[in-house]
């Protein structure tokens, strides 16, 4: 037992006469019981803010591992006048060679071992609680707060908001683990060294494979059939008249074996493999197609396809997957009229206010510098109209107009952030073809093969209109359908 006494005592005066062991051993001190404290509540009730465990996970962590590293190395390397005798080499051989000295030797490596296991059992927990914490939506959606509001935004409003953000840009295996922290590093310096892009840029070249995310969930070989679309609209006349496009989407048989592939996911078909040449980042613009069907080859070219595979020098050749169509499938930002449309559709804004729609599309359309500014203008342009055209009205339901006003500020603060560059139309939307070329980049009967077949245009090719603009279409009423 005096043997272990003095193992100790020699271990900590060690520690106090190197001033580097001094320093790691107060740090370890005092951050040890918040470290334990914090990890401990985090596991049993989670902690919601992500600065808090940003401080605890990146601050404190890293303080504690480093505070033990200065000991450490005080205690071999930076030596106090009187050396620790316990830890040299020499003093270690005679104990090992000694028979005598043995026993007492048996318990100084049991102090160690001792020691080192509840080290690694530190880190084994602050390692797992930190990968977790840096994997959370909170930490990619809200650590960098001004640069990631907008994709956090609009990742909420999305079809895959409880699908966590690393699902999709990281995934299972560890080569892309490896390679997303890499590229986070160097984000976090281009936000604190303010050197960031806005917009910022869309990472088309650096997601993974869609064989490897999208299709870890949706099984194209299942899509097969035909789906009812509606899509809504309200008209900018007084009563904001509500029509509607109803179309029978071709979601196609991409593996289908009951009948040949046809239909949108015909594009991913197994029999089918589709590459093309893009001259652009935006793969806005693409010359040539190249289609491998049942082993027999087909070129699609533009008339000017030489010339501009020549002219752009490099050359992004692909091959066709899920994410050449849908190419916003979670950060979503709405065009001006479809937003709108969608708040007076789920009754935020309510319908029953006079030419709300007109009013709404003029306010939010404006130029704002920030969301602050963007409320406070639209809130006042809208009591000026209503109060000059509708005073009567306002004075009996002067809810109405609260309602519409903190509607269609909505509608706005969720689709553009000033701070970041970002207005209506700012990222395109592939699927459709209704606010950018989408399917018609390729689409456009311009690509032909030397035989002088072309890609349809036709719009049939995709679905088929049922109706088109109809306040109470017959169709939805034939399908019971109010």
């Amino acid at each position: 037992m005096k043997s272990m006494t003095d193992i100790v005592s020699h271990f900590f005066r060690g520690i106090a006469r190197s001033r580097v062991s001094l320093i790691g051993a107060m740090a370890v001190t005092v951050i040890f019981p918040f470290l334990t404290g914090a990890i401990i509540y985090d596991i049993v009730w989670h902690i919601q803010n992500t600065y808090v465990a940003a401080f605890i996970y990146m601050l404190l962590g890293p303080g504690f591992a480093g505070g033990l590293v200065l000991v450490f190395l005080g205690l071999f390397f930076f030596k106090g006048k009187e050396e620790v005798r316990l830890f040299t080499l020499e003093y270690l051989r005679g104990y090992f060679t000694d028979p005598a000295k043995f026993k007492k030797m048996r318990r100084m490596v049991f102090f160690a071992v001792f020691l080192t296991c509840v080290n690694i059992f530190i880190f084994g927990v602050l390692g797992y609680r930190t990968y977790h914490y840096m994997e959370s939506v909170s930490f990619c959606g809200e650590f960098c707060h001004t640069v990631m509001s907008p994709e956090k935004t609009a990742y909420q409003n999305s079809p895959h908001s409880r699908v966590a953000c690393v699902e999709c840009h990281i995934g299972s295996g560890a080569g892309w683990f490896v390679k997303s922290k890499i590229s986070g590093a160097r984000q976090l310096f281009a936000v604190a060294l303010d050197t960031y892009p806005r917009p910022i840029e869309v990472p088309v070249h650096g997601l993974r494979p869609a064989r490897d995310t999208c299709e870890e969930c949706h099984r194209p070989e299942k899509f097969h059939g035909e789906k009812l679309v509606v899509k809504d609209n309200y008209l900018e006349d007084e009563v904001s008249t509500h029509v509607q496009t109803v179309l029978l989407m071709k979601i196609g048989t991409a593996g289908d074996r009951s009948v040949s592939s046809n239909g949108i996911h015909w594009h991913v078909a197994p029999e089918n493999k589709i590459v093309y040449k893009a001259i652009d980042d935006k793969r806005f613009d693409i010359p040539e197609i190249i289609l491998t069907k049942n082993g027999k080859e087909e070129i699609f070219r533009t008339a000017d396809a030489d010339e501009k595979l020549k002219a752009a020098g490099e050359v992004e050749v692909r091959e066709m997957d899920c994410i050449d169509c849908h190419n916003r499938p979670t950060h979503i930002y709405l065009p001006a009229a479809t937003a709108i449309n969608n708040k007076i559709l789920d009754g935020t804004i309510p319908q029953a206010l006079p030419f709300v729609k007109k009013m709404a599309m003029a306010v939010v359309q404006k130029t704002y510098a920030s969301h602050a500014e963007a409320r406070a203008a639209i809130e006042s342009e809208l009591k000026v109209y209503y109060s000059q055209n509708y005073a009567a009205l306002i004075a009996d339901q002067p809810a109405l107009l609260e309602k519409a006003i903190a509607g269609i500020q909505a509608a706005y603060v969720e689709n553009v952030f000033p701070e970041m560059n970002i207005v209506w139309g700012t990222y395109t939307d592939h699927r459709g073809h209704t606010n950018d070329l989408g399917c018609f980049r390729c689409h456009d009967e311009m690509h032909e093969t030397a035989a002088g077949d072309s890609i349809s245009q036709d719009c049939d090719t995709c679905h088929s209109i049922l109706a088109e603009e109809e306040a109470n279409p017959e169709i939805l009423k034939s399908l019971g359908i109010r």
